[in-house]
């Protein structure tokens, strides 16, 4: 009886902690609305969410432009309302069938989600990029043609690559090409302005060091806000608006 009793005690004790650890992520996007989160759209102040194009659609975020005529260079970011430092950011993304065909040609089937990102508040009427990183989505565009998502890029950013600072704005994953039509899940693990792992479907697909402000990409924002070479210790996160349709969901954070 008392061994019965011992067990059942360690039982209780595994499942109490295994739902701590559950309970250690938190939910960014509640699957109802928008509340805590912002735009940030280039040509439009702070909050507007110009004809609808972010919105909550069956549980998921999507961002829609079935009421624009034209893109016109609105390009956009959705941020959460808080700042992060280490952390291990989990999110599902789908392309959908939308592309404004005024929009850049390498906008299509592409996105991305900003992360230790200046303060979108901070973020001028025409600026276009936010001062950030990005882990950038992409999916197969021309059938039989490589096309790796979960990439970096990096609009008025630098980071260390394979043990140098890489001139290049966006670097490629070794993930495979993705159609645009299929969920992939997204992992970004980031340790402050050390280590930022990205991985795709569970697979670890990119690392590199260092982030910090720095390079060009970015454009008509705050001089402020440009110290290049200051280390980016932490930031905002941003869901990416750039011309092409794509819906998110089961967006999660777990600090570190």
């Amino acid at each position: 009886m008392k061994k019965s009793i011992l067990l059942i005690t360690i039982y209780a004790m595994l499942l109490s902690c295994s739902a701590e650890k559950e309970n250690e992520w938190k939910i960014l996007f509640n699957g109802e609305n928008l509340n805590g989160w912002v735009e940030k759209m280039q040509h439009h102040e702070l909050g507007e969410n110009y004809r609808d194009t972010y919105r909550v659609v069956d549980g998921k975020i999507q961002i829609n432009y079935d009421g624009y005529d034209k893109f016109e260079n609105r390009y956009s970011h959705l941020f959460y309302k808080e700042s992060f430092s280490s952390f291990h950011l989990k999110f599902e993304y789908k392309f959908t069938d939308q592309w404004l065909d005024d929009a850049p040609g390498y906008t299509y089937r592409n996105s991305g989600v900003m992360f230790h990102s200046q303060a979108p508040e901070t973020i001028l009427k025409e600026q276009d990029w936010p001062i950030s990183v990005e882990y950038q989505m992409l999916a197969e565009a021309e059938k039989g043609k490589s096309r790796p998502t979960g990439n970096m890029c990096s609009p008025g950013t630098e980071v260390i690559f394979e043990g140098q600072m890489d001139p290049r704005h966006c670097i490629s994953s070794s993930s495979p090409t993705i159609k645009w039509n299929e969920w992939v899940q997204s992992d970004l693990i980031v340790y402050g302005d050390s280590l930022v792992i990205h991985k795709v479907n569970g697979k670890e697909v990119l690392r590199y060091t260092n982030p910090q402000i720095g390079g060009g990409v970015a454009n008509r924002f705050d001089s402020i806000q440009k110290q290049d070479g200051k280390l980016l210790s932490e930031g905002y996160i941003g869901l990416q608006s750039e011309g092409q349709g794509i819906e998110f969901k089961n967006i999660k954070i777990k600090e570190l």
